[in-house]
């Protein structure tokens, strides 16, 4: 028996319900895709960098350090995703004047975990460069260590 096609969510009820949910979603051109739980190393290496970032921007007031709690919106792709940072260069652009989502990230930050290296090297950086603000992409390894 065939299969039928899946049935597409709109962006309005993906945005109803991440606002009750109790673990975030990434949305994808009217897919819903779960985001995995970061692990205890992969938040104190996001906390670190949030840490770290912000010092680095404390003297230059135009830009501003978010958590992955702030949804990044982008048009081209009917994507939103959570990066684990994402710094914005001036004043913040919210989409559809929605104050969790928005448009204009200037640097995003991922932590790689074995589950989402690929994707995050992959078809979420192809989806990131679309953005026209967006000047750097960080990836930082949880299994590499660097070297001096």
């Amino acid at each position: 028996m065939p299969q039928l096609p899946l049935s597409k969510v709109s962006l309005e009820d993906y945005r109803q319900q991440e606002q009750t949910a109790e673990f975030r979603s990434e949305y994808r051109d009217g897919e819903i895709v779960p985001m995995t739980g970061g692990s205890i190393n992969h938040n104190r290496i996001v906390r670190n960098l949030i840490r770290l970032l912000d010092t680095a921007f404390l003297e230059n007031k135009n830009f501003e350090v978010f958590p992955s709690d702030l949804r990044i919106w982008i048009p081209q792709y009917r994507r939103a995703t959570y990066p684990d940072i994402s710094v914005v260069s001036g004043e913040v652009v919210f989409n559809d004047d929605r104050a969790d989502e928005i448009l204009n990230p200037y640097l995003m930050v991922e932590v790689l975990s074995k589950s989402t290296e690929n994707y995050d090297r992959g078809n979420k950086f192809l989806a990131y460069r679309s953005i026209d603000t967006l000047r750097e992409y960080l990836l930082v390894s949880r299994f590499a260590p660097i070297k001096n």
